[in-house]
């Protein structure tokens, strides 16, 4: 992984990641913790849309993380269909403290299929994993949830930095994985340097297939 000296680096790939969820599950802390490692105690509520990025590689790629973050109230939902446009990766974020923000995760999931491209790669992220005294939702649940939808499953907190950059690097290890297999290219030589999905252009991401050998398929999931 690389934090720093984006500027001077060859871009292979741009990955819009989308962050999506109830307001106050945590989204914009964990946006946050991953691209400036950083923890607010008096974050506000997000408004509007915002994104950030951080530079990764992976498998000797190099690739711009592009993440973005809108609020989860009903008012600003105006804005899905372009914040959902392009995107290769979702976040799907619940707080593991408020059984019902991990109840609205089929909602959001349906709405995220509803504008997505239907092979984006998803991860359930059970957010505040440090308020173990306050949980009200149990891991089972959720991996029950993500193994029955296909999804990947990691549970974090923010605030304490555990497994968030885990949850974020698979899910951007997998995307490339997925897009890897197939040149998105017509010389076959991959995709130019990474402007593309910053113009709006939309990445079709191919089948998820399992990797061969690996015993891997759409429903693993991961958990700590």
């Amino acid at each position: 992984m690389n934090l720093h000296g984006e500027f001077n680096q060859k871009i292979d790939y741009v990955f819009k990641v989308v962050l999506i969820g109830d307001s106050a599950v945590g989204k914009s802390q964990l946006l946050a913790r991953f691209s400036r490692n950083e923890f607010s105690l008096d974050s506000k509520a997000t408004i509007g849309v915002e994104f950030q990025t951080r530079t990764v590689v992976i498998d000797q790629k190099t690739i711009k993380a592009q993440i973005w973050d809108t609020a989860g109230q009903e008012r600003y939902r105006a804005v899905t269909s372009a914040y959902y446009r392009g995107a290769v990766g979702a976040m799907l974020v619940y707080d593991m403290t408020k059984r019902q923000s991990f109840d609205h995760l089929r909602r959001w999931l349906e709405e995220l299929r509803g504008h997505a491209d239907k092979n984006i790669i998803i991860m359930v992220v059970g957010n505040k994993s440090d308020l173990t005294t306050l949980r009200t939702v149990p891991t089972e649940d959720a991996k029950e949830f993500a193994e029955r939808e296909g999804l990947f499953f990691m549970e974090t907190s923010a605030l304490d930095a555990t497994n968030v950059d885990q949850a974020f690097m698979t899910a951007l290890t997998e995307i490339h994985r997925v897009i890897s297999k197939k040149s998105l290219s017509n010389d076959g030589r991959g995709p130019a340097v990474g402007s593309s999905l910053v113009n709006g252009t939309k990445i079709v991401v191919p089948p998820h297939e399992p990797a061969q050998g690996s015993g891997a398929s759409t429903g693993c999931c991961l958990s700590s």
